[in-house]
């Protein structure tokens, strides 16, 4: 049975995970930083080990953004990605009832694009506001 829990993965846990998607092993303190600088996070078990997650950054106010979207290999196609979403996308909720045009970002690895739109989201030429950009 997957058992879903609102909490930072450690440090380990991130790592594995980040692993098992192909994005490799980062450092152990900037990881440690990284999740000690997340608002919200899921992570889904099987048997106490760690099989997915996602977390939320961001200063709860006016920009979000859903960061790490990670399952498994192994459990891809099963859903789990998408309870991810869903209980991040309750939180998001949560912070709309202070600003309710609180901004929600996130970075779609490519050809994930249709499994994001799925939960709502769009680009940002659909939604109008210009390409989205990062800094090189």
């Amino acid at each position: 049975m997957i058992e879903y829990v609102n909490k930072i993965p450690s440090v380990e846990e991130y790592n594995y995970l980040n692993e098992r998607v192909g994005w490799g092993k980062r450092d152990e303190d900037i990881v440690k930083e990284a999740m000690e600088n997340t608002l919200f996070a899921v992570c889904a078990y099987e048997d106490g080990k760690i099989i997915a997650s996602g977390r939320i950054i961001g200063d709860k106010t006016i920009f979000l953004y859903i960061h790490d979207v990670m399952v498994d290999p192994a459990y891809q196609r099963m859903k789990i990605g998408t309870e991810i979403m869903n209980k991040l996308i309750e939180k998001i909720n949560e912070y709309k009832k202070i600003n309710p045009d609180i901004r929600v970002y996130l970075g779609a690895s490519k050809g994930k694009e249709p499994f994001y739109e799925k939960c709502g989201f769009v680009t940002r030429d659909k939604a109008n506001l210009g390409a989205g950009m990062i800094l090189a």
